[in-house]
């Protein structure tokens, strides 16, 4: 075994009592009332989902293993010459919920090196792809593709299939996935925008910096890599992509059939897509403005046109959230420490939006959460860097979203959580208890 992987072993065994006390001697513990709203409005609040890898205060926004953003970015040992940690720190802390130390940093980074060769015939079925093809279709595919590798599916084929030894078997194809998706990832990026011009793996660089290098980018873009794949990691489980990959996986299918599955969920426009579409809506703000410096008054003004016109101010509200995302606030600290792009046209429009829109979206009285969600912000990075195929932003979403999932589909075979299978009713049923003042148990 790794280190990481007999770490993550200790810890499991050690989880696993804990699990078989709340099952046999408080399984009957009520702990939420399920509503009609509930029942009809997509299961919303209802607490039905385990999950120690993060958890998302409406105040306070995401925690991971119980560190808020700034708490983890401060904890976690940090790349060389960098002010933010590398992905293989964070996979390790997603994990085990301790922060590694830099040896144990070096050995998941070691790990990744073996791991991160993504097999040329994945390619090939890429390549066959239409090239207008959304990115998103060529990841999912890609991924798909690789599943003939997968050490979960081989293990229970073989015929001796012990459910308490099978959460090795997705630590592999789990590690498998999060250190080849970025090279999948780049590998698209180039085969669409750079007309298939594509950059070897650098083997000395972390997983963020490498992704940076094979897609051509500069030398600060490799913290914008390591930090966006971390903020975008995981949000719960009850959001579309983890939801997806822990239901399919709750089945046994193993992690490429799930994560790909979580990836077809994470490009809805309600979930993934919404980067892309917010960085639109922005550009089309800034042309309304007419090459005029925004200004409380005129953005104010554009913001008002947008409501009474019957859109809504996309990048602001979130389901969960009632205060800025500190996922925004992430990045909003990144862009105003980082010369030039401070001083940026399209930030500085989105930095005044965000001065100007609670205020209006407030008095405008119809939304919950008048406070921007990651979304807001991230798209603009991605655009000074020169990313400027808002296409592919979702793709980026979904290299960063594998960390979470991954981490707790693993967790989930570790402590043998059973197949997902929520009870439905009828309408009539519905109807039926609405007359009588709720369910007769």
């Amino acid at each position: 075994m790794t280190q990481l992987k007999e770490k993550l072993f200790e810890k499991i065994q050690a989880h696993r009592p804990r699990i078989t006390k709340l099952t046999k001697e408080f399984g009957s513990v009520i702990i939420d009332k399920v509503d009609i709203g509930q029942c009809i409005g997509g299961a919303r609040d209802i607490r039905s989902l385990v999950t120690d890898i993060s958890y998302l205060d409406p105040q306070e926004g995401i925690r991971f293993r119980g560190k808020t953003i700034p708490e983890t970015f401060e904890a976690l040992p940090k790349a060389a010459g960098s002010e933010y940690p590398t992905v293989e720190s964070f996979w390790y802390f997603l994990l085990t919920g301790e922060v590694p130390t830099l040896e144990q940093v070096a050995a998941v980074e070691a790990e990744f090196k073996t791991r991160q060769v993504v097999p040329e015939y994945v390619y090939t079925v890429v390549r066959s792809l239409p090239l207008d093809s959304h990115p998103m279709v060529m990841l999912s595919v890609g991924i798909m593709a690789m599943q003939k590798e997968s050490k979960f599916a081989a293990f229970y084929s073989g015929g001796k299939f012990n459910k308490m030894d099978a959460w090795e078997y997705v630590y592999e194809d789990a590690s498998d996935i999060v250190a080849r998706i970025p090279i999948l990832a780049a590998f698209i990026y180039n085969l669409k925008y750079r007309g298939d011009k594509q950059i070897a793996i650098d083997p000395k660089l972390d997983l963020g910096a490498n992704f940076a290098h094979m897609i051509g980018q500069s030398e600060q873009y490799k913290d914008v890599a390591r930090m966006y794949f971390i903020l975008h990691s995981d949000h719960e489980s009850g959001n579309v992509s983890a939801h997806t990959t822990h239901l399919v996986h709750s089945a046994l299918s193993d992690p490429y059939y799930a994560y790909a599955a979580g990836l077809n969920g994470l490009a809805g426009p309600l979930h993934g897509l919404a980067n892309q579409e917010v960085l639109g809506w922005i550009m089309e703000f800034q042309k309304k403005l007419n090459g005029a410096e925004p200004t409380k008054e005129n953005v104010t003004k554009a913001l008002w046109d947008t409501l009474n016109a019957g859109q809504v101010v996309p990048g602001y509200g979130h389901a969960v959230l009632r205060k800025t995302d500190p996922r925004y606030t992430a990045q909003r600290e990144f862009c105003l420490k980082t010369p030039g792009l401070k001083d940026d046209a399209l930030f500085k429009l989105v930095a005044m939006i965000f001065e100007t829109a609670p205020g209006v979206l407030t008095e405008h009285g119809k939304t919950k959460n008048p406070w921007p969600n990651v979304d807001a912000q991230s798209g603009v990075i991605q655009w000074y860097y020169g990313l400027k195929e808002w296409d592919f932003y979702t793709v980026l979403f979904g290299v960063g979203r594998a960390l979470g999932c991954m981490a707790n589909i693993t967790w989930d075979r570790g402590l043998g959580y059973a197949i997902e299978r929520p009870k439905s009713v009828t309408t009539d049923m519905l109807e039926k208890w609405a007359a009588e003042g709720g369910r007769k148990m």
